[in-house]
């Protein structure tokens, strides 16, 4: 019975330490295989997603310096736009100011031409007149020089035909009273004709000169009035093509303010998106991990439960031996 159960012990034995044998070089292949996932899931761990985490939160805080820098630039924007839009309500406002002038300046303009048009009538009505009583004049004039020399040839004939008498002093003496009541009569005529027609030419030329200064005022305030006209036009010009190029560059910061939104509205999606994935690789990874982490448990408990049992079998093993040896020796 002690050498069958001797041999059954050795066959144990030798099937134990096969398996022992084999379960040794399982565990090892496995430790060795933990090791290696362990150190790929650390390095996976360790580098790339730290990596790919760096580089995506990089990314996303320079996309968030882009879009703070662009929602300065769109209050930068708004409030340019803000000013834009008075500095056109004030161009708006001038450019109808302006406008207002020049049909107030049109309207006088006009109002003036009609003065001037008049003023020129009357000069022409009274340089017409003017030269009327100069012809006037001149036919009185040789009227009054006609009649003196009639009067002076009667007068010489009367000379010629009175016999000088010192007995008839009477004839003589109303001849000369009458002459020169004649000659006081015709120069009282010759006076009062030329200091009416003084008067009337002083009168007309007085005239004649108030139109005329009344003329040249009209053309100069014309002149004026157009000289301002074309100021106000070329006024009106400058700030169409400054309400047209405010509206031009407004019309470009909107459409590239629009534009530039857009993509950064895009980036923003699709770091979201790479963001969103990176989570869910990390996420995986370290369900991996903790896979790796409970084999690892589970091969750690199993190579222990077999440790135990080796040392056991051993344990059981060596106090036969001992037992049988002391029975040989004794």
């Amino acid at each position: 019975e002690f050498r069958e159960t001797r041999t059954n012990e050795k066959v144990e034995m030798m099937e134990l330490n096969d398996r022992f044998a084999s379960y040794i070089e399982k565990v090892r292949l496995l430790e060795q295989q933990n090791k290696m996932l362990v150190l790929e899931l650390n390095q996976a761990r360790d580098q790339e997603p730290s990596r790919l985490a760096d580089v995506y939160q990089e990314e996303l805080r320079e996309l968030r310096r882009h879009v703070e820098q662009l929602n300065n630039a769109k209050a930068r924007v708004e409030i340019e736009r803000d000013n834009l839009a008075e500095d056109l309500g004030n161009l708006r406002q001038k450019l109808q100011e302006e406008v207002t002038l020049r049909l107030e300046a049109e309207s006088t303009l006009a109002a003036y031409r009609q003065d001037v048009d008049a003023a020129a009538l009357a000069r022409l009505d009274l340089e017409r007149r003017v030269g009327s009583l100069q012809d006037e004049l001149a036919f009185l004039r040789k009227v009054h020089e006609e009649e003196l020399r009639e009067l002076q040839e009667q007068l010489a004939r009367h000379r010629v035909h009175v016999e000088v008498d010192a007995s008839k002093p009477d004839l003589t003496a109303a001849l000369r009273d009458i002459r020169t009541q004649y000659e006081a009569m015709a120069a009282s005529n010759m006076q009062e004709t030329e200091e009416w027609y003084k008067s009337k030419f002083t009168d007309l030329t007085d005239a004649a000169a108030r139109h005329a200064e009344a003329l040249r005022a009209a053309k100069q305030e014309a002149n004026e009035y157009r000289r301002q006209l074309q100021a106000l036009t070329c006024d009106l010009e400058a700030l169409r093509g400054s309400n047209e190029s405010l509206e031009r560059q407004l019309r470009e910061l909107e459409e590239r303010y629009a534009l530039e939104t857009a993509g950064y509205q895009d980036t923003v999606v699709r770091l979201e998106e790479d963001i969103r994935s990176l989570k869910e690789e990390m996420a995986r990874h370290l369900q991996e991990y903790q896979d790796l982490l409970n084999v690892k448990l589970a091969l750690d408990i199993e190579i222990a439960t077999y440790r135990k049992l080796l040392e056991g079998e051993e344990s059981r093993i060596t106090i036969p031996v001992q037992t049988f040896s002391n029975l040989q020796i004794r």
